[in-house]
């Protein structure tokens, strides 16, 4: 579906019916590949056209990676991994500026975060002050180096993996950074079945591994994924609605079993989310449905529960 004006000139919007029909075959796309993880690749679409920045949660093997190359390609847009390891510096993500040549000066070398989709492979396993330099970068989409802001492209979506936290090698991320992850996935073993589909793919020759399996062909293009995020903004939300929505998040704050409820950031997440599952319904309106599917991934990892729990 190649969306343009009358003239044939300008991509034109694409309507909500056309948006959902694009994210339903992005969707196709995706799962084909990432077998039995439907429910994160839905989390994965949601958080890239609400503007938002998606956590995946899950032990080794679970596909964490492919998804989000797969996403990737699928999207037609360009993709950036930083695999983070205990010694990773701060630079090694934002960029440093260099002497090159000392008649021009420092030149500053873009670092991995300038991209459209990044993956930040096991971002859990550096140390705080490394996690810290994406903090910036997900909160305004841009980045200071040396005392200069860079603006990262609009549609900078960060997409990090960890393992679990009771691993050994794994580090906490701090509550605030945490509080910037629209979503929180966790990708868990898949089914008899769909293990079964993936083992039947490998025969046929696909391995996740090799770089020519995963790179799939683009099923829409770079304008056409930009201009899905637009349409979230269009996804009316009732007074009645919203009410429900704020109800919820003020609620972990009062529950005794919560040290930690949930932010106002969280409860503006909330709705951003159920706006973005609206839109992969093909509708321009949320339903209280929308809201109580994407409580768990928007809150999971916002709120602590007390010690003695």
């Amino acid at each position: 579906m190649t969306l343009t004006s009358d003239h044939g000139a300008a991509p034109a919007s694409p309507s909500i019916e056309q948006g959902a029909e694009l994210l339903r075959r992005v969707h196709e796309a995706v799962a084909a590949r990432v077998v039995g993880q439907d429910a994160a690749i839905e989390d994965a679409l949601i958080a890239f056209i609400a503007r938002g920045h998606l956590l995946i949660e899950g032990v080794p093997g679970t596909a964490k990676t492919l998804l989000v190359r797969t996403l990737a390609s699928a999207l037609g847009l360009a993709f950036g991994r930083i695999q983070f390891t205990p010694d990773l510096m701060p630079s090694d993500v934002t960029g440093i500026s260099m002497l090159r040549d000392p008649a021009r000066g420092f030149e500053f070398q873009p670092g991995p975060v300038f991209t459209d989709l990044l993956l930040a492979d096991e971002i859990n396993r550096a140390p705080a002050k490394t996690q810290a330099a994406l903090l910036e970068a997900m909160a305004e989409r841009q980045v200071t180096v040396d005392g200069r802001t860079r603006a990262l492209d609009a549609v900078f979506t960060v997409f990090a993996t960890q393992n679990p936290v009771e691993h050994e090698g794994t580090y906490p991320l701090p509550e605030a950074q945490l509080d910037r992850f629209l979503l929180k996935t966790v990708m868990g073993y898949p089914t008899q079945d769909a293990e079964l589909e993936m083992l039947s793919n490998h025969e046929a020759g696909f391995d996740p591994e090799r770089a020519s399996d995963v790179a799939i062909p683009s099923v829409i293009g770079d304008v056409e994924a930009r201009s899905l995020r637009g349409l979230v903004d269009g996804v009316r939300v009732a007074p009645e609605v919203r009410a429900y929505i704020a109800a919820i998040t003020r609620a972990t704050r009062a529950e005794s079993a919560i040290s930690l409820g949930a932010s106002p950031r969280a409860t503006v997440a909330l709705m951003r989310a159920a706006r973005g599952a609206a839109l992969l319904e093909g509708r321009d309106y949320v339903v209280p449905d929308d809201v109580k599917a994407r409580v768990g991934g928007t809150l999971r990892h916002r709120i602590t529960l007390a010690p003695e729990l």
